[in-house]
Order: C-alpha cells, then sequence, then structure tokens
C-alpha cells in the first residue's frame, strides 16, 4: 500500500487483512503506521511490515525492490496517495502548483513505471492507482490538481496497455469526492459523496478484474460521460 495512511489505502487494506493477506504499508509516519498494522492483525493479516518513507522525494526502484524484498513478493500494489492543494494559490504561486504536480502525477507516475517492471519481469500481480474524476475535465476550482490526475490516467492506461498478453495488469480508479482527510475543509453530504469504504471495494475488485479504467462508485462513469459532453459555451457558465 503506497501512502497507506490514506482513507481509502486503509479501507482497502482491511480488506486484504481480512483476506490474511500479507501487506507491506508505505508512507512518512511511522507511528501512525504503526497504529494502522495493529489493526490490521488484528482483522486477519498474516503479517504487516511498515516502510517508513517520503513516496514523493524516494528512489522508486531500489525502494520498491527493499520492500518486495521483505515482503517475499508482491501480487496486488495499490497507489493511493495525493494531495488536493490550494488551486487559487496555485494559479499565482508556481512554486504551489509544481507541489501539486510532484505529489500527484510526477512522483505517483515514477512509481507506477518502477512497478510495472516488477510485475511484467514476474509475469503477474496488479497495479491499482487511485486517480480521480476530476482528472476527466478541466475545472475552475480544481483543474490543477484534475491535470495531475489526468496525465497519471493515460499512464496507467498505457502500462495496462503494455500489459496485454503478458499477464499483469493495471487499473486506474477513479473517484468521485469521498469523505476522508483530503477533503475534511469542503461540505459534504448528499448523493455524490462516498465513503472510503464504498470506494476500498472498488479497488479491492479491480484488482483482480474488469477494465483499466474504473469509476468508484460506478455511477461516476455516466456523470463524468454527461460532463464532458456538455458544450464548452455552456460548460464555461459554470459555477462548480
Amino acid at each position: 500500500m503506497l501512502g497507506a495512511a490514506s482513507g481509502i489505502a486503509q479501507a482497502t487494506a482491511r480488506l486484504y487483512a481480512a483476506e490474511g493477506a500479507v501487506i507491506g504499508l508505505a508512507g512518512r509516519n511511522s507511528e501512525r503506521l504503526g497504529s494502522i498494522a495493529n489493526d490490521l492483525t488484528a482483522r486477519g493479516a498474516s503479517r504487516v511490515e511498515i516502510f517508513e518513507m517520503d513516496l514523493v522525494t524516494a528512489d522508486p526502484v531500489p525502494a520498491l525492490a527493499s520492500m518486495i524484498a521483505k515482503l517475499g513478493g508482491a501480487d496486488h500494489v495499490v497507489l493511493a496517495y495525493g494531495v488536493l492543494g490550494d488551486q487559487a494559490l496555485a494559479e499565482k504561486d508556481l512554486a504551489a502548483a509544481q507541489s501539486i504536480l510532484d505529489v500527484n502525477f510526477r512522483s505517483a507516475a515514477g512509481w507506477s513505471l518502477a512497478v510495472a517492471n516488477v510485475l511484467e519481469s514476474q509475469g503477474r500481480g496488479s497495479l491499482v492507482v487511485l486517480g480521480s474524476v476530476a482528472g476527466d475535465r478541466g475545472r475552475r476550482s480544481n483543474y490543477v490538481y484534475g491535470a495531475a490526475k489526468a496525465g497519471l490516467a493515460v499512464l496507467v492506461q498505457g502500462i495496462d496497455h503494455r500489459f496485454r498478453g503478458r499477464g499483469p495488469r493495471a487499473v486506474i480508479v477513479k473517484p468521485g469526492p469521498t469523505d476522508t482527510a483530503m477533503t475534511a475543509g469542503m461540505a459534504k453530504g448528499g448523493p455524490l459523496w462516498a465513503t472510503p469504504e464504498a470506494v476500498a471495494a472498488v479497488v479491492r475488485k479491480a484488482a483482480d478484474s474488469g477494465g483499466p479504467v474504473v469509476y468508484a462508485p460506478a455511477r461516476w462513469r455516466l456523470i463524468m460521460a454527461i460532463i464532458r459532453a456538455i458544450p464548452a459555451a455552456i460548460f464555461n457558465k459554470m459555477n462548480f
């Protein structure tokens, strides 16, 4: 679990724990990861290993090799970290914009490519990456974040295409608004909001089957198809 302290990652890890899986937790806060590890062990995980690192600055190739060696292999890799950032600040401060892009695309792309090489060499396994519906169309409220997620989605789809006929698979999961720490400052409620548990169920299923692009919950596929189809002249007048 890359970005194991995120709400969706924790909910997903609990599903794996219930299956008795060996789980690796990668993130920056070892104390927080230790608490999560204890919870997963209590829920049935056969073994939980902690890997303290800053995923944005770490070199994915040696870090991944070290983690896999300690775990004894890798069947599924879930990349679940990201940052929403401040769109208004990013429009005025290039460093703030670059930070959003570094976390959500540059570093995530590096980890995805490193994982792809490992899975391809072993001829099996799944890479599941958390994207966002924000990447389906640029909106004034979060287009820097959305651009990073759009690029990541294309990368993961390309990795899955590369994998075809070779055994492994890659999936980009696109959640809609989800009640996690990332969205703590937003007004929540209503039918469009999902729980981390609901998204986790989609992530876990996507690791085993389905296409390279999965929406979470599934209704977002239709919602985003409609949003993408809105003519620009109308879309540009919408305040969201």
